[in-house]
């Protein structure tokens, strides 16, 4: 199917696993290309099929090779792969970790379906998710360290208006096209500038950015952003 959403999951615990992917293979834009029982089992996946997932949804407490390390490693070698992290630990030390190590959404195991199948569409559209309370755990860790340096990161004059302009928006969760459509540019310049804020930042990736402005105070989460 066309614009479909390739995942793959991985969690040790068979019941939660199975009672996941029978929620979500009800969906008719998402396609469940594998399951693994654990960090090296997905691994071992990944590395053989010839269709990647575009998402992947992981356990962070699994046997073997957790979910944290398993991150790490698909960082690395499947740049392109979108990690969710799933876990019982709903807890700010757990999320700051995940995101520094490159998640770019976080969802607790006890989440309603429906707040799953938003973040992995919403993870699809525009590359993260991150609900009020993980933009608020940021937001603090940002606090922490700002008091630890002296000097923030953050010149604007590193910066062009325009790229300013496609960073407030991508934080406020806004996709590519909502984007051009905003600032009557094309997709294409969007992306230009998407890539132009990445190699300024150093992020690894679109959730990177958002890290980065909120911890810079380029956006105010009080202010500028809306919930549902």
């Amino acid at each position: 199917m066309e614009n479909e959403i390739k995942i793959a999951i991985a969690d040790d615990e068979l019941l939660f696993r199975q009672g996941l992917m029978a929620i979500l293979q009800k969906e008719d834009n998402i396609n469940i290309l594998f399951d693994a029982k654990n960090g090296n089992d997905l691994l071992t996946k990944l590395r053989a099929t010839k269709i990647k997932p575009s998402i992947v949804v992981t356990d962070l407490k699994m046997p073997e090779l957790n979910g944290v390390e398993v991150t790490k490693i698909i960082r690395k070698e499947f740049p392109e792969i979108k990690v969710i992290a799933l876990t019982s630990y709903f807890s700010k030390p757990f999320i700051l970790n995940m995101i520094s190590t490159g998640a770019v959404a976080y969802l607790a195991k006890n989440s309603t379906p429906k707040l799953m199948i938003k973040t992995i569409v919403e993870v699809d559209k525009k590359g993260f998710y991150y609900d009020k309370v993980v933009y608020n755990y940021i937001k603090e860790s940002g606090k922490k360290s700002r008091r630890k340096t002296v000097k923030s990161n953050f010149d604007p004059k590193f910066f062009s208006k325009r790229e300013l302009q496609v960073l407030e928006l991508i934080c406020k969760q806004h996709t590519a096209k909502d984007i051009a459509e905003t600032l009557e540019i094309s997709s294409r310049t969007v992306e230009v500038h998407r890539s132009s804020l990445l190699l300024k930042t150093q992020s690894k990736n679109i959730a990177g950015l958002v890290v980065y402005a909120i911890k810079n105070k380029i956006i105010n989460i009080e202010t500028d952003f809306s919930f549902d």
